[in-house]
């Protein structure tokens, strides 16, 4: 049976992008498949949200293995966004996951604009989905291999066009491999998004000193784990200076302290990926850490952390 881990306390519900959350602790995308994998070890409707596994407009079938490698402090990633395709997981996936409980938020990416709109078009057409992500880290194939996530012009013309098809409260998920963050939250709050959320994976090599070879079948990979913690911080706190729109925090979350300090620093919500490997239940508990520190604190709402830092 799932593990409920208790009754949800009230100190923990909030909106995100006028969504309803019973806690701010979301499952992230590519960390927790397409949700209803996992309703046989979790109590879905525990959850805060599920961002499910990347849409792309035809289905992905991923980068050659080996695809995963622990570091010291995470782990490297090498999947390559494999999927379903959007079409296969309205028609597969989305009928149960109406039934979890929980918000679900789509998350969507493609390798042209054209792909992104086709996405959001055929998401569009579908309920029982509260709101997206747009993973803006993927290369501009029409645009000489820029990614939608280092050109404020080129990511502000992105959102624009997702926006005109999209209905539904747009998150978009910005990539921390820049030299400043600020820029592109900006272009992306100006551009129509109704949050963003950061940080996604640090691009990375791990090598065999046997082979000389890398240990990844794609070569690099992307980082992620307890090791980013402290940059992705540093990082939503920029972002969330930068705008008015909702931040959502993420980058080596794995306990209720750090979701607290995350949502001190300027985030509305948390997303709980690399944790998830190792504890499928992590998120619900990570909420009743987050809800025990609150009582602790005396804090009334989760909400009331938001943007408390001193600096």
């Amino acid at each position: 049976m799932p593990d409920t881990l208790g009754r949800m306390s009230s100190r923990l519900a909030t909106t995100l992008c006028g969504v309803p959350l019973k806690n701010p602790v979301i499952a992230a995308s590519g960390t927790f498949a397409y949700g209803v994998e996992f309703r046989d070890q979790v109590d879905l409707s525990a959850l805060g949200g599920i961002v499910v596994k990347g849409l792309s407009r035809e289905p992905i079938d991923g980068n050659p293995p080996p695809r995963l490698w622990e570091t010291e402090a995470g782990m490297i990633n090498s999947i390559g966004l494999q999927n379903i395709g959007v079409r296969a997981f309205v028609e597969k996936k989305l009928p149960e996951l109406r039934k979890c409980g929980t918000a679900i938020f789509a998350n969507m990416f493609g390798y042209r604009r054209d792909d992104y709109v086709e996405v959001a078009r055929v998401l569009e057409d579908s309920e029982g989905i509260a709101a997206y992500e747009l993973n803006v880290s993927c290369p501009n194939t029409e645009g000489g291999g820029i990614f939608f996530s280092s050109d404020p012009t080129v990511l502000a013309e992105l959102v624009r066009l997702v926006r005109s098809v999209a209905k539904r409260p747009l998150i978009v998920k910005l990539s921390p491999n820049v030299a400043k963050i600020q820029p592109l939250a900006i272009a992306a709050a100006d551009a129509g998004a109704d949050a963003i959320s950061l940080v996604n994976t640090f691009i990375s090599l791990a090598v065999d000193p046997h082979t000389r070879k890398a240990r990844l079948g794609a070569g690099f990979g992307g980082l992620s784990g307890p090791g980013i913690k402290p940059i992705a911080l540093r990082m939503v706190y920029e972002a969330a200076q930068a705008v008015k729109i909702p931040v959502v925090g993420l980058g080596g979350i794995s306990t209720g302290i750090d979701a607290a300090e995350f949502m001190i620093a300027g985030a509305t919500a948390i997303e709980v990926g690399t944790a998830n490997f190792w504890d499928p239940s992590a998120p619900a508990r990570i909420a009743h850490e987050l809800d025990a520190f609150l009582q602790q604190e005396g804090i009334a709402q989760a909400a009331d952390l938001v943007g408390t830092l001193k600096l």
